[in-house]
């Protein structure tokens, strides 16, 4: 069951409080950003960055989510390795809370979402 649009607003303020203080400066978004994508029960975090051979072209980088397991109560922590699947994050597999995925990702203890 995807999330409510209460819980959407909610979350989508939380990311955004947590991706403002990891954003580039104001004159550096056009090369490098931060994004994000609220869907089904999983949010997902990503870089913004145009195509090395391709300027023009802008691609979306994933590089963490969290899926709410509502069964569970708790928020299942993922990255994406170079295979381009998500695999679980072995420090902090999940969380009860949305604030401790991002400390988690803010961290980056076996440096997995921002090399």
């Amino acid at each position: 069951m995807a999330f409510s649009e209460f819980e959407i607003k909610r979350y989508g303020k939380a990311v955004e409080t947590f991706l403002e203080q990891r954003r580039p400066p104001p004159h550096l978004r056009s090369q490098l950003d931060l994004g994000y994508r609220i869907g089904g029960q999983s949010i997902e975090l990503f870089e913004i960055r145009p195509r090395w051979d391709q300027p023009d072209v802008i691609m979306e980088l994933p590089f963490a989510k969290a899926t709410w397991v509502k069964t569970g109560k708790v928020w299942r922590v993922y990255w994406q390795r170079a295979d381009m699947k998500w695999h679980r994050y072995d420090p902090l597999p999940e969380t009860d809370s949305l604030d401790t995925f991002f400390k988690a990702v803010a961290e980056d203890a076996y440096g997995c979402f921002f090399g």
